[in-house]
């Protein structure tokens, strides 16, 4: 059973879903956040970009429909969501030479991805950069409030990303959320071995001298769940519905996956901030 006290989760005015083992913790002290999904909408539908870029570069089998080359792609992409960029370059490069097709270099892929994603999200950057969008319309529902009451708080704040960390550092500036990380944004290297979640948590605990249980962590990618599982942290999934961002509905896909990696709470997104930190927190 979950240590939720019925009058607690009733306090809820949206969604929320507590695993069996859940436990308040009275000890976190320092949080991490993934970004895209998590907080921003900047690259919302970035699989739509994704997606029919493999199935454009895939070789078929005999017999092989659309729909099953799309749904292969979607399984492998959605795998690696939340990891590096990269490894998803990675296994399209191999899915293309277990067919007996010639890949290009992974690299090569991610920069034609990234190429064709920009065609897609240049509208959202640029209103941001001329004022025409807000920072709000762009961030998951309920974002800002969450931030500023962990800031008022006392608590660490530390952000990682598979996206390339150039990227996230002005998408973040964009979205007016540097002054909530400081230094603390992290997001992928060229050289993809010397950066990760679980890097990034790893550092973060042994920097703070703090164990594994001080920490909590919000993400929509099963990367940041399972990592700070890993070390005995606890994870709040957000299964956002980004194409419907307020809805308060939860993606299903989502919530299967990241309560399959060990979520302790999953929501939809953060309408809930303050009954939701002081029923994690235990205060």
């Amino acid at each position: 059973m979950s240590s939720v006290s019925p009058s607690a989760a009733s306090s809820f005015m949206g969604l929320v879903e507590f695993s069996p083992g859940f436990a308040p913790r009275w000890g976190i002290s320092h949080v991490l956040f993934d970004f895209d999904g998590t907080l921003s909408l900047i690259r919302q539908g970035w699989p739509d970009v994704m997606v029919p870029m493999f199935a454009e570069m895939l070789p078929r089998r005999d017999g092989e429909t659309e729909e099953q080359v799309r749904q292969l792609m979607l399984d492998d992409i959605m795998r690696l969501n939340g990891k590096q960029t990269i490894y998803q370059m990675i296994q399209l490069a191999e899915r293309i030479q277990e067919r007996g097709g010639q890949p290009k270099e992974p690299l090569w892929y991610k920069h034609e991805y990234l190429r064709r994603l920009d065609e897609r999200i240049r509208s959202r950057t640029e209103g941001l950069r001329r004022g025409a969008v807000q920072p709000d319309d762009l961030l998951v529902f309920g974002a800002r409030p969450l931030l500023e009451e962990l800031t008022r708080r006392g608590l660490p704040l530390y952000l990682a990303s598979g996206t390339d960390e150039a990227y996230v550092k002005e998408e973040a500036r964009l979205l007016d959320l540097e002054r909530y990380f400081g230094r603390h944004i992290y997001g992928a290297l060229d050289d993809y071995k010397q950066f990760s979640k679980k890097i990034v948590i790893e550092r973060i605990l042994r920097q703070n001298q703090i164990p594994g249980a001080n920490l909590l962590s919000f993400g929509d990618g099963y990367v940041e769940i399972q990592n700070t599982k890993e070390v005995g942290g606890l994870a709040v999934a957000v299964a956002s519905d980004e194409a419907h961002n307020g809805s308060g509905r939860m993606d299903e896909w989502k919530r299967q996956r990241l309560l399959g990696v060990g979520a302790d709470v999953v929501i939809p997104d953060f309408r809930d901030t303050v009954v939701l930190l002081d029923v994690v927190l235990a205060k």
